[in-house]
């Protein structure tokens, strides 16, 4: 058996890893490119053994980018979540982890000209149509990976990466509040349904009879839980406009809780059947929102400054491997907020730079 040769960069990008591809290195048909981005990543299995995927949710992520012909834009960015245990990829959510990794990639492919001391890469998501920009550190035109900033959830430090997410509301559905409204019931729990970056819905850890405060590995072996989440989680994204979600991780679900460490609020993201290890870049942002929304289900749950509550706030959002913050500039308050960008800080590092190989009766 033959194999072909795909050239592929890997990262280690925010919190996610996974391959970032050329979209000119991919088969055009996407029946066929999903086939092939399986393979690639070994699923379905549920080790991923015979393939370059991490048998987790976290890194089991692929990012295609090409040049793109946006006004604003200098590359588009396509996001697939790669399903560990079925023959699926989803290219229905956004990853602002790996965003990160989408302007290094855009360097090194020569996509983006370098800047000394910093490169600004405009970034457009194609799951999404949302810009970010992305800021990486260029000392005389060359990336540099080492740094002194840490982010919780990676060990060590590397060079800082700035991303402003732009043009994030409505992100699937088009609205703030999809339904409507700020806070509504659903199977005898409050919950607020929000797109910001991601559609997500937001309850009370209290109203499962959570603290909020658990560990990934207490969350994820309580089934119970597990299941009347998705059974809720289902009913939104029908509320949602979303049709049937069963086969969709979106929407993404939160629980929240005080902050105990200094932050604003708590967060536990799930993925959507599992606890994420730490918390995923666009659910802060939509969880940072609904945290400065009056009426929402964190509304005297999220600490804010009163001074700072319409103009400009940073949020920390606490999860299981510490803390993630967000820079929110937005106007207004409730369903009239405008989100003017959204500012994450991320670190990246290229762990592999070559080819992985599929066997050639893909391409046939």
């Amino acid at each position: 058996m033959r194999q072909v040769a795909i050239p592929c960069l890997f990262f280690r990008s925010g919190t996610s890893r996974g391959p970032f591809f050329l979209q000119t290195d991919l088969p055009a048909d996407e029946v066929l490119r999903d086939k092939v981005i399986l393979a690639v990543m070994g699923s379905p299995d549920d080790r991923q053994i015979d393939g370059i995927g991490g048998a987790t949710t976290l890194t089991s992520k692929v990012a295609i980018f090409s040049p793109s012909d946006h006004p604003w834009a200098d590359v588009d960015y396509l996001f697939g979540q790669v399903n560990i245990s079925e023959p699926k990829v989803d290219w229905k959510p956004f990853c602002g982890n790996m965003a990160a990794a989408i302007a290094h990639a855009a360097i090194l492919r020569d996509i983006v000209k370098t800047d000394h001391p910093t490169t600004t890469v405009k970034i457009r998501s194609i799951n999404t149509n949302s810009l970010i920009e992305v800021i990486v550190l260029t000392p005389q035109g060359k990336i540099t990976y080492d740094g002194d900033q840490s982010i919780d959830g990676v060990p060590g430090t590397a060079a800082p990466v700035l991303l402003n997410f732009m043009n994030i509301v409505g992100s699937k559905t088009g609205k703030l509040f999809p339904t409507g409204d700020r806070q509504e019931e659903i199977e005898g729990v409050e919950v607020t349904c929000i797109d910001v970056s991601i559609p997500m819905v937001i309850a009370r850890a209290s109203s499962f009879g959570k603290t909020g405060y658990e560990t990934k590995a207490e969350l994820d072996a309580d089934k119970d839980f597990l299941e009347r989440l998705e059974s809720i989680r289902l009913i939104a994204g029908e509320r949602m406009g979303l049709g049937n979600v069963v086969e969709s991780v979106i929407p993404k679900f939160a629980i929240i809780a005080p902050p105990r460490h200094g932050g604003n609020i708590t967060s536990r993201y799930f993925v959507p059947h599992v606890c994420h290890a730490a918390h995923a870049v666009s659910g802060a942002i939509c969880v940072g929102c609904c945290s400065l929304v009056k009426g929402s289900v964190a509304d005297g749950i999220a600490t804010i400054i009163g001074s700072e509550k319409e103009n400009k706030e940073n949020m920390v959002i606490e999860h299981p491997s510490g803390k993630l913050e967000v820079a929110l500039v937005t106007h207004n308050n409730g369903s009239e907020m405008i989100i003017e960008r959204a500012g994450v800080m991320r670190t990246v590092r290229l762990l592999l730079s070559g080819h992985v190989y599929v066997s050639d009766c893909l391409w046939n």
